[in-house]
């Protein structure tokens, strides 16, 4: 039996404060012309002031990347283009700076922390500081075994957890969520549709980039899970056990404390959706603290986002990765900050008129200018 009250989320997370973000819309009508000249940069300064709690909003300065990897034993049914246990040559050219998302990091200041939550290869072969979170070497074939053990997934979830309460501790402003794994869209599928309550064919995407008959392999696979799935639906830590793996267990805990902490965070593709979902099912005030980057083109993701009521910011048909689509929105997340921060009001409240000082009285003794005859 799970140590961790998931009903505590619900109380402990709050919504964003509403009457900041109406006092941030409302500013816009004094600071340019014509009303709703700024558009979508004006909504998302109006998130950024309701999520910061203050007007005008902060500007961004200290983004943080933070990706969760891990392997999937479901990868070895041949449900994704890449070898199975091979995610850890992705974290690899992450940390030698050749994947997308460094290459975005540098170019926008952000920083990039990588976290190995199940990667299956020998830890030594790794930084320590991104094999020290690690909960096990891959995850269960989740077709036919729970990909994780309930210690296991407790252990994730707090790691999560853990990693939002540094991440709150230590000043970042933003967090962009993203993950790299193979096999890791199979899990988000399975979660998704047992959540949404649809079929598999539904919210089996290419992932990354398979062929059809991978891709019926994989949503047979995803119709595998569901079957396991279902009985635990009531449970979300027994959830993400059965059917989804140490870096979602992780990715789920982080967003709920990150919403506890109200550090604002930005979706990557399907995985971090389905982790949203997830999360949501926890805590429903939740997703006010979130923001999905982009449309990935994944079926699942687009069901996911659509159950959360969140929209994308992006739709560029990236699908690499890492957090490379949430990191492209983070220029335009910035923008919205600079505008809030520094445009003036044109039209600034006027000051009050000062009041008449009260007569003294000495009129009284002054001549009359008219003295009666």
């Amino acid at each position: 039996m799970s140590g961790i009250d998931l009903d505590e989320f619900g109380d402990l997370v709050e919504r964003p404060d509403a009457g900041v973000r109406r006092e941030s819309r409302e500013r816009w009508g004094r600071v340019v012309r014509p009303e709703g000249a700024l558009g979508k940069p004006a909504e998302l300064a109006d998130w950024l002031c309701g999520v910061q709690g203050r007007v005008p909003a902060r500007p961004i300065e200290r983004a943080r990347v933070l990706v969760f990897a891990a392997d999937h034993g479901v990868a070895a049914l041949g449900v994704s283009a890449r070898q199975a246990g091979t995610a850890s040559e992705l974290v690899r050219d992450v940390i030698e700076g050749r994947a997308p998302v460094s290459v975005l990091a540098r170019q926008y200041g952000a920083q990039v922390r990588l976290i190995d939550m199940a990667l299956d290869c020998d830890p030594a072969e790794l930084p320590a500081d991104v094999t020290a979170h690690r909960v096990r070497r891959g995850s269960g074939r989740l077709d036919i075994e729970d990909a994780l053990t309930a210690a296991e997934a407790e252990r994730a979830f707090r790691t999560g957890m853990a990693l939002a309460d540094e991440e709150a501790d230590s000043g970042t402003d933003l967090v962009l969520l993203g993950d790299l794994s193979v096999g890791g869209t199979t899990p988000a599928g399975v979660l998704i549709a047992a959540l949404c309550g649809t079929d598999a064919s539904v919210v089996t995407g290419r992932g990354s980039g398979v062929d059809d008959l991978a891709w019926m392999r994989k949503c047979a696979a995803i119709r595998d899970g569901l079957r396991r799935a279902r009985p635990v639906l009531g449970d979300q830590l027994a959830l993400l056990a059965a059917v989804g793996g140490a870096d979602f267990a992780a990715m789920t805990g982080f967003l709920l404390q990150a919403a506890v902490r109200k550090l604002p965070v930005v979706l990557d593709g399907v995985v971090s959706a389905a982790c949203a979902l997830v999360a949501q099912r926890i805590a429903f005030r939740a997703p006010d603290w979130w923001l999905a980057g982009h449309a990935s083109g994944e079926p699942g993701q687009a069901k996911a986002l659509d159950r959360t009521s969140l929209d994308p910011l992006l739709d560029h048909a990236v699908h690499s990765g890492g957090g490379t689509g949430a990191l492209l929105a983070l220029p335009l997340l910035q923008a919205a900050a600079a505008l809030s921060a520094e445009l003036p009001d044109l039209d600034p409240e006027p000051k009050p008129e000062p009041e008449p000082e009260p007569d003294s009285g000495d009129s009284a003794l002054e001549p009359d200018p008219h003295p009666a005859p």
